[in-house]
């Protein structure tokens, strides 16, 4: 049996075939789950917020309109890491402050991950953001386009200048 895309299964799940979910969920959990873990530093929230993004996919199903679905689940986590750091900034949180790496709290296994790890933090949030979405979970430009609501071009424009800024952030430390 030929593997069904992500989009195929998708327009399934809208259609009420709620058990398909399991296959995107399968397939799909780690990368969210590991995206919100690099965006906040904090392991329950990130599998807090990944559940409530399937929540999400399976009560809003209906207004998936047939795009990329990395794109649109990715759209979903973003926005739901917002909304908690925009409720938490009711209670005078702000949201660089929450999101800063705390060295202590995350076991590298050698010097150089936790030197770039360190760098990333320094960066500002919508830079940190794109990078881990490129770099990390290797989102192409195109789909970063979808998800931040511009273009392919201006995507890699700001991810070349996120990234130029990581270089000098990274290696002034050494």
């Amino acid at each position: 049996m030929e593997e069904q895309t992500d989009e195929k299964l998708m327009a399934e799940v809208a259609k009420g075939d709620l058990d398909l979910l399991k296959v995107l969920f399968e397939r799909h959990h780690v990368h969210v789950f590991n995206f919100l873990l690099k965006m906040s530093k904090d392991k329950m929230l990130s599998e807090d917020i990944t559940q409530d993004v399937f929540y999400k996919v399976m009560k809003y199903r209906t207004s998936y309109n047939n795009g990329k679905f990395v794109s649109w689940i990715f759209t979903i986590a973003r926005n739901s890491l917002k909304s908690h750091y925009t409720r938490s900034a009711e209670k005078h949180q702000d949201l660089d402050t929450v999101i800063h790496f705390e060295h202590d709290e995350i076991e590298e296994k050698n010097e150089e991950h936790t030197h770039l790890h360190k760098a990333l933090s320094k960066l500002e949030t919508a830079d940190r953001e794109l990078l881990i979405l490129n770099r990390f979970q290797e989102i192409k430009y195109a789909e970063l386009a979808e998800i931040m609501g511009s273009t392919p071009g201006a995507i890699k424009t700001r991810v070349s200048r996120a990234l130029k800024k990581l270089k000098t952030i990274y290696f002034e430390n050494i």
